[in-house]
């Protein structure tokens, strides 16, 4: 084929942050956010998940419409929009609305003042999703808004981030500074900030706010670009090429080319944003792509319906839709605006922003992708054109999905939605009327998840006025995503409802047909939840006969948007005893965060001739390792090595704790699904990748013992972890004194708790750069570098002062970033070592999940005694934990758990827990671990007591709180009596969360709904912490400006910004002159192993104190040197300012730099933290879905070191609670292998998902003698508080099964019953009952 010279256009043409771009060395398949990072200065857009699933690569993409001379703005995903395809567009990120040199941007500003950012790994991705936003608000027809504000309104604001993702925050504070920008925001519901102080007015409010100008806009599109030609692309023909054709006749030109080229690999595009759910092995060498063919890119409207191109993107048929169902919401417009409201549940908004019509029905026609959009589409009858060389051909959807796959030469040119008005000749006034519904049964409710199922009903009814009856004249029903290939047409249930008098009969025999009907497949995960017709809420259109004409009138009305989240408090005392301590100032670098200024591991500049590196790890859990090979034809160029075990000059070793060594690389066994085999090199870490997906290794288990994988086998093989005699806790008591106290018992009683995942934003990354003399320094983002620093040493057989360690932050840890970080630095070190040049690695997020470990999962047997009226007597607990196949940190397990178990009075406590050494993955440290499954496992039993009992659980719960006494019995650590302060928030927190009157009312509710249950739960939690040894230094500059060390690492938790609060109260003891912004000279330098060396790990969530102990007795030295000078100074001129006496004092030669390493006594490293909880939660019993109506937080902080820093945490960590308890399933295969890999499996939890109304107070609780400045840990022990959340569920799904009891007139209880975690909505759904709504029909057909 051959293209003329004027039609051939050899480069790419665009714009970023208004910087001229021209490319022509670039292949196709690199994505915009890959040229970002590697060949532009900006790297605020992040690689979270490489899927389009978290928001971290958000960035804004504008085109310019020279027809209508407009300029149209939206966000995309840059980590799936192929660079190719922005030829000739706009792209602004984050750097481009502001920095710290030219000015932040307000959006910058406001995400740092309302403390919006934690680890900042998401923020960039957060603003420009906001700002897109705010762009597009700007060009509507809205009033003008008022001074600072823009035309954004507040539900808009929560939802311009529905589809990004938080680990840190929580997503309170984010929706506040978003909220902050909407004209019709209350300033009274915007939470706790640095901008305003409690009490302040309305207008002293607004014009704390950075100041927002809503007509200083950004030009997103510069003027340059304007007069670019776009025409075919063609970029070097030999080897890979681009073409955008404009017109059918080219597009089967090309084809036909293409066909008659034997071999070549074609990619037919649009959006691309297929390929984030369906994953490229391999790259393509010609790609042509849709979107510049009219035919394949219009929206059209005739009489027959709307047509809509193939290439027409997600969104751009949503806003088509919504204009024509405008004035013609009776009929066919109703239609047109109930599948653009189900449309905006697909996916998130910057992936339906790219994505196209066509390419999601030809995934699901040649994939089985469980499409919603064929569903609804399905549903109303739509048809299709598809292309076939040079023939066209019109289909229905349905005749288009039951064909055999689409060969890769057909083309989908254009979808028909049929006018329903036309077709059913219904108008408003006659006694007809067109019902139509769809449903989705999905994690979350916005969107941003695939669905478990979901359906579509479209129903022509016949209201007779006399009988006030409802006859069925036609109707259509679809079902899919259910785990069948296609979504189906009901036929049968068609036939059965068409001309039938709609009644409870008639709808009872329908369900029993459905249920014929949809019946997953082999292997589809939930089949029961999936094969359930109640699932979707399908039939809530049709079931309640007599409200059918209100339903129907419903229909017609345009309902206002509704907030995600209410008004909510933040109730927080300030201390400034010891100023700047105890002041809520904004985290340190959080603007820095926003902008993209900010350098994580993966943002330094890769080194000249810089390697990247990916891991090849086993897909076996136990096997002989006999060789690795390549798919030849396969393995892109640029692989430069294999690096295994035989490779390593020292020893195998790939991390080390206190109770002992994993190797980095599996030696001739593999020992679990998940370890490391070996490490491949390769030019770009896209090479790296890919080859080491082709790795082929070889594998035998050929006279070998099967590997261990229950926690059963391996007590059947004694295969267990020594937990050391120092770490392993005692028993409290006299079990058997207590049981024989006991009125009633409960004996051997299980429960199982699975594993969670970390998802951290930045996954796995480090840089290796050799230096001279066998040196080599080592950038990595781990929570430990010391203990990395020693494990690279011992790696490459050289002494530790050649190594060098450096983390300055870490995007998100949890403790994933502590021990499993080890030997992803230790093996880019190895192979820098070898190679003698820099390697780095920036980990995929399915390796990443598929090798992290996670949190322990357990087996836990329990036998209790206890009173009638309720109190425990005695309790006793077998516990047997899944370590994986390494120790890590697992001996201490035990100890951690018994820390959270002993938080209420049992009486007696005995216990057997057991490490248990299996062929899994090695599990490790996460946010709380043991003691959330501990705190689990209590309420477990509590509320089993509770049920047996008959009694109200809150009330055993407080019939077991422990007294002073009781205390002091379990814990060694349990301070003076006024240190106690759990009962006082336990009464505290029912009178401010109103707890006894909202029982009441959800009696009253409970009473009233049939298909909604709601429940509440009240929970105390007891957290024993201990602090670690922490050095820290602190250096003043000739200027005066200050320098600090510590050897916590900054995580997003505060660390930094409590220590230089700490540094500048600590200083401003010598009492200068001009010291009240004394803050900003104070700052927080990265860790360097070698700079300050025992720096132990960041954990426990004390580090933070330890750290401001520390720089404390640094400063203590410093003022004491300084003092002499200072009194003098102060003889000879009165007053004295701080910058004159530190150059006195460099002229006298005083030492200013001071180090300490704080070693806490004995009688202060562990103390408790106390906290309690009131959730309440509402369940659909169709769906199972549960939605958290309130949480209410009441937690100790002694006198807190930075109040919003620990309002955060709490926030934070209580929402990462909910994700273990209700959202996270974190599941394996039969052989132990992950198969839960990305975004698209793995749920944690969205803005649409946290409580909707999220009140939280910070206890100031007075002086703690032994604490440091009175302050309490706040990162870990408030994530207990979650199970709040778990146990409230339970109280609704109990009413729920009380009721389907009922119905089938059973009057027994059944309140004794087991819910998992995560509480998902198939697992909430069958407790529930999976046929509540059958057994209901039939109660009322008996």
């Amino acid at each position: 084929m051959e293209f003329s010279e004027s039609a051939v256009k050899n480069s790419l043409v665009f714009a970023i942050n208004g910087e001229r771009f021209e490319v022509s060395d670039i292949h196709p398949s690199t994505t915009l956010l890959e040229f970002l990072r590697l060949r532009t200065p900006f790297k605020g857009a992040k690689l979270g998940c490489g899927e389009g699933g978290c928001g971290a690569c958000v960035v804004l993409l504008s085109k310019y419409n020279p027809v209508l001379d407009e300029v149209d703005d939206f966000t995309v995903s840059s980590c799936l929009t192929l660079l190719c395809s922005v030829n000739g567009c706009s792209i602004t990120t984050t750097e481009g609305l502001g920095n710290s040199k030219k000015g932040f941007h307000p959006i910058h500003e406001r995400f740092s003042g309302f403390h919006a950012s934690q680890c900042g790994f998401c923020t960039p991705g957060m603003c420009m999703s906001l700002f897109s936003a705010l762009v597009n608000a700007e060009k509507t027809l809205r009033p003008e808004p008022p001074m600072g504000f823009s035309k954004l309104k507040v539900s808009e604001a929560e939802r311009a981030i529905a589809g990004n993702l938080c680990r840190c925050t929580g997503y309170r504070p984010i929706a506040d500074a978003c909220k902050s920008f909407a004209a019709d925001v209350d300033m009274e519901d915007l939470g706790f900030n640095s901008f305003w102080r409690q009490g302040d007015g309305k207008e002293v409010k607004i014009r704390s706010l950075p100041l927002y100008n809503h007509n200083d806009t950004i030009c997103t599109f510069p003027e340059f670009l304007k007069n670019e030609n776009r025409s075919t692309l063609l970029l070097d023909s030999r080897r890979y090429s681009w073409h955008n054709p404009v017109s059918l006749e080219e597009l089967q030109s090309l084809m036909g080319f293409v066909e008659g080229e034997n071999g070549t690999q074609v990619k037919v595009v649009v959006g691309n944003t297929g390929t984030g759910y369906y994953k490229e092995i391999e790259s393509y060498r010609k790609y042509i792509d849709l979107r510049s063919i009219p035919e394949l890119s219009m929206i059209r409207r005739d009489d027959k319906g709307i047509n809509i191109g193939a290439a027409v993107t997600i969104s751009k048929a949503i806003e088509a839709l919504r204009e024509y169902s405008k004035g013609d919401f009776h009929s066919g417009g109703m239609v047109y605006k109930k599948i653009a409201d189900h449309m905006e549940k697909i996916a998130s908004g910057f992936i339906r922003n790219s994505a196209s019509i066509g390419g999601n029905l030809v995934m699901a026609q040649r994939k089985n992708f469980p499409s919603d959009l064929a569903t609804v589409l399905l549903a109303v009858g739509s048809t299709v054109n598809i292309m076939n060389g040079p023939k066209s051909e019109e289909l229905t959807l349905e005749e288009f999905l039951r064909r055999p796959e689409l060969d890769s030469k057909i083309i989908l040119l254009s979808v028909e939605v049929p006018a329903w008005d036309q077709i059913t000749g219904i108008s408003s006034g006659t006694e007809k009327k067109l019902l139509f519904e769809t449903y989705r049964a999905a994690p979350r409710p916005l969107g941003n998840a695939l669905p478990y199922l979901n359906a579509a009903l479209m129903a022509e009814v016949f209201h007779c006025q006399s009988s006030n009856e409802i006859i069925i004249s036609s109707c259509r029903f679809a079902f899919g995503a259910f785990g069948t290939k296609h979504p189906i047409r009901a036929a049968k249930v068609e036939e059965f409802l068409t001309g039938k008098l709609l009644s409870v009969r008639v709808l009872y025999e329908s369900i029993k047909l459905v249920r014929g009907i949809v019946v997953p497949d082999d292997g589809t995960s939930s089949p029961a939840y999936r094969a359930n017709p109640e699932s979707v809420d399908g039939y809530s259109t049709l079931r309640v006969k007599d409200s059918e004409t209100k339903r129907i009138s419903s229909q017609l009305d345009h309902c206002k948007i509704p907030t995600l989240l209410s008004p909510a408090k933040q109730v927080v005392e300030l201390n400034r005893q010891y100023h700047p301590v105890g002041e809520p100032i904004a985290k340190s670098g959080a603007a820095l965060q926003a902008s993209g200024e900010a350098v994580y591991v993966d943002d330094i500049p890769s080194p000249t001739n810089c390697l990247h590196g990916a891991f090849i790890y086993s897909t076996k859990p136990f096997a002989r390792v006999k060789g690795i090979k390549f798919k030849p034809k396969s393995l892109p160029d640029g692989v430069s090595s294999l690096i295994s075990f035989k490779d390593i000059p020292g020893e195998n070793i790939g991390s080390k704790t206190i109770f002992g060594t994993e190797p980095l690389f599996a030696d001739d066994f593999t020992r679990c699904a998940g370890q490391y085999i070996a490490f491949v090199v390769a030019d770009t870490q896209k090479h790296a990748d890919m080859a080491a997906n082709l790795a082929v290794v070889d594998y035998d288990v050929g006279n070998l013992e099967p590997p261990i994988l229950s926690v059963e086998e391996a007590v059947r093989r004694s295969s267990f972890f020594e937990v050391p005699s120092y770490v392993s806790p005692k028993k409290v008591g006299d079990f058997s004194k207590g049981m024989s106290e006991a009125d009633h018992k409960i004996l051997s009683a299980e429960i199982n708790i699975g594993s969670q995942y970390y998802f951290y934003m930045e996954t796995q990354t480090a840089l290796a750069i050799p230096d001279e003399d066998n040196c080599i320094v080592v950038y990595s983002s781990i929570q430990c570098p010391e203990y990395a620093h020693i494990s690279i040493s011992r790696c490459l057989g050289v002494p530790e002062h050649n190594v060098r360690v450096i983390t300055r932050r870490v995007g998100g840890g949890f403790g994933g970033k502590a021990i499993r970080a080890m030997p992803v630095a230790t093996a880019c070190a190895l192979a820098a070592y070898k190679l003698r040049c820099p390697v780095r690695i920036y980990m995929n997020r399915k390796t990443d999940m598929i090798i992290a470990g996670g949190r322990h999962p357990m087996k836990i047997t329990y036998s209790v005694g206890f009173k009638s009226d309720g109190k425990i007597t005695a309790l006793h607990l077998d516990i047997l934990i899944n370590a994986g196949i390494a120790a890590d940190i697992s001996p201490m397990m035990p100890n951690n758990m018994l820390g959270a178990l002993k938080k209420y009075d049992w009486g007696a406590l005995s216990f057997d827990i057991k490490v248990c050494k299996t062929n899994h993955s090695t599990k490790s440290a996460m946010r709380a671990p043991g003691e959330v499954q501990a705190t689990f496992i209590s309420e477990a039993v509590i509320e089993h007591v509770a049920s047996t009992l008959s009694l109200e659980v809150d009330s055993v719960r407080s019939k077991n709180l422990h007294t002073y006494n009781s205390l002091n019995f379990f814990y060694e650590c349990a301070g003076e009596p006024v240190d106690y302060t759990l009962p006082s928030i336990w009464d505290k927190l029912a009178i401010s969360s109103r707890f006894k009157k909202r029982t009441e009312m959800i009696k009253q509710f409970n009473m009233c709904n049939k298909w909604k249950k709601r429940g509440i739960s009240r929970v105390p939690i007891v957290h024993e912490v201990i602090l670690r040894p922490t050095p820290g230094k602190v250096s003043i500059l000739s200027d005066g400006s200050v320098a600090v060390e510590v050897g916590g690492i900054e995580l997003g938790q505060g660390l930094w910004t409590k220590v230089k609060q700490m540094v500048a109260f600590a200083l401003s003891s010598i009492r200068c002159d001009r010291m009240d912004d004394f803050l900003k000279k104070v700052r927080v330098i990265q860790s360097d192993t070698l700079s300050l060396i025992q720096g132990g790990f960041t954990a426990g969530s004390t580090t933070s104190e330890s750290s401001c102990e520390a720089v404390r007795l640094c400063c203590n030295v410093l003022v004491e040197r300084l003092t002499p000078i200072k009194e003098t100074l102060q003889e000879q001129m009165g007053s004295v300012e701080w910058g004159t006496l530190i150059l006195q004092a460099q002229g006298q030669a005083v030492n200013l730099s001071a180090s300490s390493y704080y070693v806490p006594d004995f009688s202060s490293m562990r103390y408790l933290n106390y906290g309690a909880a009131v959730s309440e939660v509402e369940v659909n019993l169709l769906t199972g879905e549960t939605a958290i109506l309130q949480s209410d937080i009441i937690y100790d902080c002694g006198q807190s070191l930075n109040p919003a820093v620990d309002l955060g945490q709490i926030e934070g960590a209580f929402v990462q609670g909910i994700g273990f308890f209700m959202f996270e399933e974190y599941t394996t295969n039969s052989e132990g292998l992950v198969v839960a890999e990305g975004t698209w499996t793995y749920k944690i939890p969205t803005i649409d998902t946290i409580p909707k109304q999220f009140n939280v107070e910070v206890l100031n609780s007075g002086h703690h003698r032994n604490r440091i400045l009175s302050s309490k840990a706040s990162g870990e022990p408030p994530l207990l508080l979650a199970v709040s959340v778990h146990c409230a569920t339970r109280a609704a799904i109990r009413e729920a099964r009380q009721q389907l009891l009922s119905w089938t007139g059973q009057c027994k209880s059944d309140s004794t019953f087991q819910l998992e975690i995560p509480a998902t909505m198939p697992v909430v759904k069958n407790l529930c009952g999976l046929e509540n709504v059958e057994t209901y029909l039939h109660t009322l057909l008996s």
